[in-house]
């Protein structure tokens, strides 16, 4: 019986009042502080009295305190919640008050935009001490952020066991298991006694995190079954743990996608499921807590992505690094509109003959945009939920092409019905229904190609969706209702 040498992170546990109150709490506390210190300065400041200097020092020292005494009881999400939500200046200042063995940890919460602000301020030996606080999974995770400098001194710090482990958390790609999981695992053999394993237990300090089950292994590290804690407490002392462990246990391969495992733990409710290799060795673990945060981050990159943002930003970044994150998608955007004020340019003379197209033909492109963007977000959900492969992309089309002809004639015909009474013109009411429809069909079949085009090509289904689908939207329904109204009205 062995477990890994590392443990987790150390850091001060929060008091149980500390985990109820409300992160938005936390940070009206902090700005309040950073408030009172600013106003008082400035009070002080504006006052005719001698020792201005020594007066604003004592002041400063006084919040200064009231902050690190607050820090210290936060839970370190926590503090990666309150310096992503501060000014850069008033980031920094909480981060020169939070204790350097809380480093590690903290950068481990906070997103990789505001990660690299802290980093840029660190020296090198405070950058070596805080990944020395890590483990090796949870070093894999900050590597990428960290000068190869450090990094390389990091290294050549760890005991030989580390080092493989660290190489292997690396070697895999960020939508893999085997970058998700975890070394930190307690192991049995199926020939010994529940009583020998309850003792061993008791040698412990502390558990890993998430222990749910051991994990049954052989003299050769091979996995032979797991032993729930629960099955582990309630059956006879004296009963063999092959007798009671469980062999049909779901096990995880380091190159399976980290999507996979996230449907596996939320269709089974897994608090942990172990890793294995080709030779069926256990290698490692993955831990409900690890899947909920990659399920987080790609529900955040899904988000933005959709937005045409090409990375999570800090809401308090320099102004040029966020016109960099924001630049290409709106220089697309500027094209597309471009190609679309040229269709309405191309009907300038009907517009001006009936000008209640150009009340009327924002709605039809509106609408088309929405219905499009609807359609889009289900396609791209199935995707990630493994739903949808080739072969159901015709039967996708028919089916949301039935849809948007429906939508289209009802919410359609109604609108044709409210143009007819406001312009007292029955042909223009069915030039509405008919261009409404239509749009409708075109933004559904495009938000089925679009998603599928691009998981076919290798990318995220979900990169610009929204903005490629309301720019055939705008066109098109320009095009359809403009061309309907020259064809059929003047």
């Amino acid at each position: 019986m062995d477990q890994d040498d590392a443990t987790p992170t150390d850091g001060p546990e929060p008091r149980e009042d500390t985990r109820q109150e409300d992160f938005a709490q936390h940070l009206r506390e902090i700005k309040d502080l950073f408030a009172r210190q600013t106003r008082v300065e400035a009070f002080v400041h504006n006052q005719d009295m001698p020792r201005h200097e020594l007066i604003e020092q004592l002041v400063h020292k006084q919040n200064v305190a009231k902050l690190t005494q607050k820090l210290e009881r936060l839970h370190a999400a926590d503090i990666a919640y309150i310096l992503e939500a501060l000014p850069l200046d008033e980031r920094l200042m909480v981060w020169d008050l939070v204790k350097a063995e809380r480093d590690g940890e903290i950068l481990l919460e906070v997103s990789d935009a505001v990660r690299e602000s802290l980093i840029e301020t660190m020296e090198h030996h405070e950058l070596k001490a805080a990944a020395e606080q890590l483990d090796a999974d949870e070093l894999a995770d900050l590597a990428p952020d960290l000068p190869s400098a450090v990094l390389e001194d990091v290294f050549r710090g760890l005991d030989t066991e580390e080092r493989e482990q660290l190489r292997a958390a690396m070697s895999y790609d960020e939508d893999a298991v085997g970058a998700l999981m975890d070394f930190d695992m307690v192991t049995v053999r199926e020939d010994v006694t529940l009583e020998v394993v309850l003792r061993y237990l008791r040698r412990f300090d502390e558990l890993p995190d998430q222990t749910d089950q051991l994990f049954v292994v052989d003299r050769e590290d091979h996995l032979r079954g797991v032993l729930p804690v629960n099955t582990l407490l309630i059956n006879d002392p004296e009963t063999e743990v092959g007798a009671v462990m469980r062999r049909d246990a779901l096990t995880l391969r380091p190159e399976d996608k980290a999507d996979t495992a996230a449907q596996a733990f939320e269709r089974y409710d897994l608090v942990s499921a172990p890793v294995v290799g080709a030779d069926d060795k256990l290698i490692g673990r993955v831990t409900v807590d690890a899947v909920l945060d990659y399920i987080r981050e790609e529900a955040e990159a899904e988000q933005l992505a959709h937005a045409g943002l090409k990375e999570e930003e800090d809401i308090f970044a320099p102004v040029m690094d966020s016109v960099r994150n924001r630049w290409a998608w709106l220089a697309i955007n500027l094209v597309t509109a471009f190609v679309a004020s040229r269709v309405i340019g191309a009907f300038e003379n009907s517009i001006e003959k009936l000008v209640a197209l150009a009340a009327l033909m924002p709605i039809v492109a509106g609408i088309g945009g929405n219905s499009g963007n609807q359609t889009i977000t289900m396609i791209v959900r199935a995707i990630a939920l493994g739903q949808i492969g080739e072969e159901s992309e015709r039967r996708l089309f028919r089916k949301e092409l039935k849809v948007s002809l429906i939508n289209g004639l009802v919410w359609g015909g109604l609108l044709g019905v409210v143009a007819w009474w406001l312009y007292a013109d029955w042909r223009l009411g069915a030039v509405m229904t008919a261009a409404m429809t239509l749009n409708l069909m075109v933004a559904a079949a495009v938000g089925v190609a679009i998603p599928m085009t691009l998981q076919k090509l290798g990318r995220d289904p979900a990169v610009g969706g929204s903005v490629m689908v309301t720019a055939v939207t705008d066109s098109g329904g320009f095009f359809i209702f403009l061309g309907l109204a020259t064809l059929f009205l003047l």
